[in-house]
Protein backbone atom coordinates (compact mmCIF):
# COMPACT_ATOMS: atom_id res chain seq x y z
CA UNK A 1 0.00 0.00 0.00
CA UNK A 2 1.42 3.54 -1.01
CA UNK A 3 1.62 6.16 1.56
CA UNK A 4 -1.15 8.57 1.74
CA UNK A 5 -0.71 12.24 0.48
CA UNK A 6 0.61 14.76 2.77
CA UNK A 7 -2.08 17.31 1.96
CA UNK A 8 -6.19 16.64 1.20
CA UNK A 9 -7.30 17.38 -2.35
CA UNK A 10 -9.21 21.09 -2.46
CA UNK A 11 -12.50 20.78 -2.18
CA UNK A 12 -14.94 22.70 -4.36
CA UNK A 13 -18.17 23.55 -2.37
CA UNK A 14 -20.78 25.97 -4.75
CA UNK A 15 -20.82 29.33 -3.37
CA UNK A 16 -23.73 29.79 -1.38
CA UNK A 17 -24.36 32.99 -1.84
CA UNK A 18 -24.70 32.46 -5.44
CA UNK A 19 -27.70 30.74 -4.25
CA UNK A 20 -29.77 33.00 -1.99
CA UNK A 21 -33.00 34.40 -3.11
CA UNK A 22 -33.34 37.91 -3.46
CA UNK A 23 -36.77 39.97 -2.47
CA UNK A 24 -36.73 43.70 -1.97
CA UNK A 25 -39.77 46.01 -0.60
CA UNK A 26 -41.83 46.72 -3.77
CA UNK A 27 -42.31 43.02 -4.05
CA UNK A 28 -43.32 41.80 -0.47
CA UNK A 29 -45.40 45.43 -0.48
CA UNK A 30 -47.13 44.06 -3.78
CA UNK A 31 -47.70 40.68 -2.38
CA UNK A 32 -49.56 42.11 0.94
CA UNK A 33 -52.00 44.55 -1.79
CA UNK A 34 -52.59 41.41 -3.77
CA UNK A 35 -53.76 39.38 -0.60
CA UNK A 36 -55.81 42.40 0.30
CA UNK A 37 -57.31 42.48 -2.88
CA UNK A 38 -58.40 38.70 -2.54
CA UNK A 39 -59.39 38.97 1.24
CA UNK A 40 -61.78 41.90 -0.12
CA UNK A 41 -63.37 40.18 -2.93
CA UNK A 42 -63.82 37.72 -0.20
CA UNK A 43 -65.52 40.53 2.03
CA UNK A 44 -68.06 41.56 -1.35
CA UNK A 45 -68.63 38.31 -2.21
CA UNK A 46 -70.00 36.60 0.88
CA UNK A 47 -73.31 35.96 1.32
CA UNK A 48 -74.74 37.16 4.56
CA UNK A 49 -78.02 35.65 4.66
CA UNK A 50 -75.99 31.94 4.33
CA UNK A 51 -74.06 33.05 7.37
CA UNK A 52 -76.70 34.35 9.48
CA UNK A 53 -78.25 30.69 8.96
CA UNK A 54 -75.07 29.53 10.18
CA UNK A 55 -74.48 31.21 12.74
CA UNK A 56 -78.01 30.91 14.01
CA UNK A 57 -77.72 26.98 14.01
CA UNK A 58 -74.59 27.19 16.47
CA UNK A 59 -76.52 29.30 18.69
CA UNK A 60 -79.62 27.24 18.51
CA UNK A 61 -77.83 24.36 18.71
CA UNK A 62 -78.35 22.70 22.34
CA UNK A 63 -75.18 19.98 22.17
CA UNK A 64 -72.09 19.99 20.97
CA UNK A 65 -70.83 21.94 17.86
CA UNK A 66 -68.14 20.15 16.55
CA UNK A 67 -65.40 20.96 13.92
CA UNK A 68 -63.78 18.86 11.51
CA UNK A 69 -61.10 19.34 8.66
CA UNK A 70 -57.96 17.86 7.25
CA UNK A 71 -54.45 19.63 6.31
CA UNK A 72 -54.68 23.00 6.85
CA UNK A 73 -58.27 23.21 6.89
CA UNK A 74 -58.04 21.26 9.94
CA UNK A 75 -55.99 23.28 12.01
CA UNK A 76 -58.33 26.40 11.25
CA UNK A 77 -61.33 23.90 12.37
CA UNK A 78 -59.39 23.06 16.01
CA UNK A 79 -59.08 27.10 16.17
CA UNK A 80 -62.03 28.23 15.31
CA UNK A 81 -63.52 24.87 17.89
CA UNK A 82 -60.73 26.50 20.93
CA UNK A 83 -62.08 29.99 20.09
CA UNK A 84 -65.87 28.97 20.95
CA UNK A 85 -64.96 26.98 24.00
CA UNK A 86 -63.05 30.26 25.61
CA UNK A 87 -66.27 31.81 25.23
CA UNK A 88 -67.82 29.23 26.95
CA UNK A 89 -69.70 27.58 23.84
CA UNK A 90 -69.48 23.27 24.17
CA UNK A 91 -66.89 22.74 20.84
CA UNK A 92 -64.73 20.33 20.16
CA UNK A 93 -62.09 19.16 17.04
CA UNK A 94 -63.36 15.84 15.53
CA UNK A 95 -60.18 14.85 13.63
CA UNK A 96 -61.91 12.54 10.69
CA UNK A 97 -59.39 9.88 10.58
CA UNK A 98 -60.30 9.23 14.49
CA UNK A 99 -63.21 9.38 14.20
CA UNK A 100 -64.06 6.09 12.13
CA UNK A 101 -61.59 4.26 14.27
CA UNK A 102 -63.90 5.18 17.75
CA UNK A 103 -64.00 8.92 18.28
CA UNK A 104 -67.59 9.22 16.20
CA UNK A 105 -68.83 7.83 19.42
CA UNK A 106 -69.00 11.07 20.96
CA UNK A 107 -71.46 12.53 18.46
CA UNK A 108 -75.39 12.50 19.61
CA UNK A 109 -78.33 13.88 17.66
CA UNK A 110 -78.18 17.07 19.34
CA UNK A 111 -74.81 17.86 18.13
CA UNK A 112 -73.48 19.83 15.01
CA UNK A 113 -70.39 19.32 12.84
CA UNK A 114 -69.06 21.90 10.64
CA UNK A 115 -66.79 20.13 8.27
CA UNK A 116 -64.07 22.65 6.52
CA UNK A 117 -63.02 22.42 3.20
CA UNK A 118 -61.73 24.23 0.38
CA UNK A 119 -62.56 21.88 -2.41
CA UNK A 120 -65.54 20.14 -0.75
CA UNK A 121 -64.05 16.95 -2.27
CA UNK A 122 -61.95 15.86 0.51
CA UNK A 123 -62.24 12.17 0.91
CA UNK A 124 -61.89 11.67 4.92
CA UNK A 125 -64.87 13.76 5.25
CA UNK A 126 -66.20 12.23 2.55
CA UNK A 127 -66.15 8.56 4.70
CA UNK A 128 -67.12 10.66 7.64
CA UNK A 129 -70.57 12.34 6.46
CA UNK A 130 -72.46 8.65 6.42
CA UNK A 131 -71.33 7.83 10.16
CA UNK A 132 -71.84 11.08 11.36
CA UNK A 133 -75.46 11.24 9.88
CA UNK A 134 -76.68 7.92 11.50
CA UNK A 135 -75.34 9.13 14.72
CA UNK A 136 -78.21 11.96 14.10
CA UNK A 137 -75.89 15.01 14.20
CA UNK A 138 -76.72 18.30 12.19
CA UNK A 139 -73.82 18.81 8.95
CA UNK A 140 -72.90 21.82 7.62
CA UNK A 141 -70.12 22.10 5.15
CA UNK A 142 -67.96 25.20 4.75
CA UNK A 143 -66.14 25.13 1.03
CA UNK A 144 -65.05 27.55 -1.48
CA UNK A 145 -65.88 25.56 -5.16
CA UNK A 146 -69.34 25.63 -6.30
CA UNK A 147 -71.11 22.26 -6.87
CA UNK A 148 -68.97 20.30 -4.70
CA UNK A 149 -69.23 16.82 -3.45
CA UNK A 150 -69.37 17.62 0.34
CA UNK A 151 -72.09 20.61 0.27
CA UNK A 152 -74.77 17.89 -1.62
CA UNK A 153 -74.53 15.45 1.22
CA UNK A 154 -74.83 17.96 4.00
CA UNK A 155 -77.67 19.61 5.47
CA UNK A 156 -76.20 23.32 5.05
CA UNK A 157 -73.46 24.30 3.02
CA UNK A 158 -71.82 27.87 3.26
CA UNK A 159 -69.84 29.45 0.57
CA UNK A 160 -66.36 31.43 1.21
CA UNK A 161 -66.05 33.19 -2.19
CA UNK A 162 -62.07 32.68 -3.12
CA UNK A 163 -60.83 34.54 -5.75
CA UNK A 164 -57.03 32.36 -5.90
CA UNK A 165 -54.50 31.79 -3.91
CA UNK A 166 -51.86 34.23 -3.10
CA UNK A 167 -49.40 31.39 -4.08
CA UNK A 168 -48.45 32.22 -7.60
CA UNK A 169 -49.57 28.55 -8.63
CA UNK A 170 -52.54 29.18 -7.10
CA UNK A 171 -51.92 26.13 -5.20
CA UNK A 172 -50.70 26.59 -1.60
CA UNK A 173 -54.14 27.56 1.04
CA UNK A 174 -52.48 30.40 2.19
CA UNK A 175 -55.99 32.60 1.08
CA UNK A 176 -58.30 30.15 1.57
CA UNK A 177 -57.40 29.53 4.75
CA UNK A 178 -56.90 32.69 6.02
CA UNK A 179 -60.96 33.43 4.80
CA UNK A 180 -61.70 30.36 6.55
CA UNK A 181 -60.26 31.62 9.80
CA UNK A 182 -61.50 34.71 9.19
CA UNK A 183 -65.01 33.65 8.86
CA UNK A 184 -64.83 31.39 12.31
CA UNK A 185 -63.74 34.25 14.25
CA UNK A 186 -66.19 36.49 12.91
CA UNK A 187 -69.30 34.28 13.35
CA UNK A 188 -67.81 33.58 16.76
CA UNK A 189 -67.92 37.11 18.02
CA UNK A 190 -71.30 37.36 16.91
CA UNK A 191 -72.30 34.35 19.11
CA UNK A 192 -70.38 36.24 21.49
CA UNK A 193 -72.36 39.37 21.31
CA UNK A 194 -75.80 37.22 20.85
CA UNK A 195 -75.18 35.08 24.01
CA UNK A 196 -74.48 38.23 25.98
CA UNK A 197 -71.21 37.47 27.47
CA UNK A 198 -69.84 39.59 30.40
CA UNK A 199 -66.53 40.71 30.74
CA UNK A 200 -66.87 38.81 34.01
CA UNK A 201 -67.56 35.99 32.39
CA UNK A 202 -64.76 35.82 29.55
CA UNK A 203 -62.31 35.92 32.18
CA UNK A 204 -63.50 33.10 34.02
CA UNK A 205 -62.70 31.12 31.22
CA UNK A 206 -59.58 32.74 30.93
CA UNK A 207 -58.27 32.83 34.91
CA UNK A 208 -53.86 32.11 33.95
CA UNK A 209 -54.20 34.92 31.39
CA UNK A 210 -53.59 38.46 31.57
CA UNK A 211 -56.85 39.35 30.88
CA UNK A 212 -58.57 36.77 33.24
CA UNK A 213 -56.25 37.66 36.13
CA UNK A 214 -56.57 41.52 35.93
CA UNK A 215 -60.74 40.89 35.77
CA UNK A 216 -60.71 38.10 38.30
CA UNK A 217 -57.72 38.78 40.96
CA UNK A 218 -58.66 40.95 43.78
CA UNK A 219 -56.38 42.93 45.88
CA UNK A 220 -57.00 40.41 48.91
CA UNK A 221 -56.00 38.08 46.14
CA UNK A 222 -52.84 39.47 46.26
CA UNK A 223 -51.38 41.35 49.09
CA UNK A 224 -49.41 40.58 51.96
CA UNK A 225 -51.08 40.33 55.06
CA UNK A 226 -50.10 40.06 59.10
CA UNK A 227 -46.85 38.44 59.68
CA UNK A 228 -45.56 39.78 56.24
CA UNK A 229 -46.29 43.48 56.99
CA UNK A 230 -44.07 45.61 57.97
CA UNK A 231 -45.41 47.58 60.79
CA UNK A 232 -44.27 49.80 63.54
CA UNK A 233 -45.62 52.58 65.95
CA UNK A 234 -45.43 56.10 66.09
CA UNK A 235 -43.13 56.39 69.03
CA UNK A 236 -40.70 54.03 67.23
CA UNK A 237 -37.21 55.27 66.66
CA UNK A 238 -36.20 55.51 62.83
CA UNK A 239 -33.05 53.81 63.75
CA UNK A 240 -34.54 50.77 65.86
CA UNK A 241 -36.85 50.07 63.01
CA UNK A 242 -34.13 49.77 60.18
CA UNK A 243 -34.34 45.66 60.65
CA UNK A 244 -38.26 45.65 60.03
CA UNK A 245 -37.94 48.58 57.25
CA UNK A 246 -35.91 46.31 55.03
CA UNK A 247 -36.45 42.71 56.34
CA UNK A 248 -40.22 42.17 55.02
CA UNK A 249 -39.23 43.03 51.29
CA UNK A 250 -42.02 46.42 50.81
CA UNK A 251 -39.08 49.30 51.15
CA UNK A 252 -41.47 50.96 53.97
CA UNK A 253 -43.11 50.89 57.31
CA UNK A 254 -46.74 50.93 58.02
CA UNK A 255 -46.83 53.44 60.82
CA UNK A 256 -49.92 52.32 62.78
CA UNK A 257 -51.38 53.11 66.20
CA UNK A 258 -52.93 50.59 69.00
CA UNK A 259 -55.61 49.61 67.12
CA UNK A 260 -54.16 49.05 63.29
CA UNK A 261 -55.44 52.43 61.88
CA UNK A 262 -52.68 53.43 59.79
CA UNK A 263 -51.36 56.75 60.67
CA UNK A 264 -48.60 57.16 58.11
CA UNK A 265 -45.87 55.20 55.95
CA UNK A 266 -42.11 55.54 55.97
CA UNK A 267 -40.23 54.56 53.16
CA UNK A 268 -36.42 53.62 52.58
CA UNK A 269 -36.57 56.52 50.62
CA UNK A 270 -37.60 58.70 53.84
CA UNK A 271 -34.61 57.19 55.56
CA UNK A 272 -31.93 58.25 52.67
CA UNK A 273 -33.73 62.01 52.63
CA UNK A 274 -33.74 62.41 56.69
CA UNK A 275 -30.37 60.88 57.04
CA UNK A 276 -29.23 63.36 55.11
CA UNK A 277 -30.86 66.20 56.40
CA UNK A 278 -30.54 65.76 59.75
CA UNK A 279 -27.23 63.56 60.23
CA UNK A 280 -26.41 62.25 63.87
CA UNK A 281 -29.57 63.56 64.97
CA UNK A 282 -31.23 60.77 63.60
CA UNK A 283 -30.62 58.45 66.50
CA UNK A 284 -33.30 60.84 68.15
CA UNK A 285 -35.92 60.83 65.57
CA UNK A 286 -39.00 59.09 66.23
CA UNK A 287 -40.86 57.26 62.97
CA UNK A 288 -43.84 59.61 63.63
CA UNK A 289 -42.21 62.74 62.88
CA UNK A 290 -40.51 61.68 59.48
CA UNK A 291 -43.44 59.51 57.96
CA UNK A 292 -45.56 60.35 55.31
CA UNK A 293 -49.63 61.18 56.93
CA UNK A 294 -50.99 60.91 53.78
CA UNK A 295 -50.22 58.22 51.95
CA UNK A 296 -52.04 56.51 49.29
CA UNK A 297 -54.14 53.34 50.01
CA UNK A 298 -56.35 51.45 48.55
CA UNK A 299 -59.39 48.91 49.54
CA UNK A 300 -58.88 45.01 50.08
CA UNK A 301 -61.89 44.36 47.85
CA UNK A 302 -60.63 46.41 44.94
CA UNK A 303 -59.74 45.00 41.33
CA UNK A 304 -56.11 44.46 41.52
CA UNK A 305 -55.51 46.10 38.35
CA UNK A 306 -56.94 48.82 40.03
CA UNK A 307 -54.35 49.03 42.38
CA UNK A 308 -51.49 49.15 39.60
CA UNK A 309 -53.01 52.06 38.08
CA UNK A 310 -53.09 53.92 41.49
CA UNK A 311 -49.72 52.75 41.93
CA UNK A 312 -48.73 54.62 38.46
CA UNK A 313 -50.51 57.81 38.96
CA UNK A 314 -49.42 61.28 39.06
CA UNK A 315 -47.56 62.73 40.18
CA UNK A 316 -45.06 60.27 41.13
CA UNK A 317 -45.06 56.19 41.28
CA UNK A 318 -45.32 54.71 44.24
CA UNK A 319 -44.11 51.28 44.69
CA UNK A 320 -46.49 49.97 47.57
CA UNK A 321 -49.86 50.54 48.71
CA UNK A 322 -51.40 50.46 52.18
CA UNK A 323 -54.54 47.95 52.22
CA UNK A 324 -57.00 49.07 54.89
CA UNK A 325 -60.62 49.10 55.40
CA UNK A 326 -63.55 51.28 55.68
CA UNK A 327 -62.33 52.50 58.83
CA UNK A 328 -58.83 52.80 57.98
CA UNK A 329 -57.43 49.99 59.66
CA UNK A 330 -54.20 48.42 58.20
CA UNK A 331 -55.29 44.86 56.71
CA UNK A 332 -52.38 44.12 53.99
CA UNK A 333 -49.69 45.62 51.30
CA UNK A 334 -49.84 45.57 48.06
CA UNK A 335 -46.33 46.25 46.37
CA UNK A 336 -45.63 46.40 42.74
CA UNK A 337 -43.56 43.51 42.52
CA UNK A 338 -46.53 41.29 44.13
CA UNK A 339 -48.41 42.71 41.14
CA UNK A 340 -46.16 41.90 38.62
CA UNK A 341 -45.52 38.34 40.22
CA UNK A 342 -49.30 38.09 39.75
CA UNK A 343 -48.61 38.32 36.06
CA UNK A 344 -50.31 41.13 36.42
Amino acid sequence: MGSLPMTLPELNFPDSSSKQSSINETTLLNLFKSQQNHLNFFFNNLNISQTLAFTKTLLDSTGTVFFSGVGKSGFVAKKISQTLVSLGVPSGFLSPVDALHGDIGIVSKRDVLVLFSKSGNTDELLRLVPCAKAKGAYLISVTSVEGNALAAVCNMNVHLPLERELCPFDLAPVTSTAIQMIFGDTVAIALMGARNLTREEYACNHPAGRIGKSLIFKVTDVMKKQDELPVCKETDLIMDQLVELTSKGCGCLLVIDQDYHLMGTFTDGDLRRTLKASGEAIFKLTVGEMCNRNPRTISPDAMAVEAMKKMEAPPSPVQFLPVVDHENRVMGIVTLHGLVSAGL
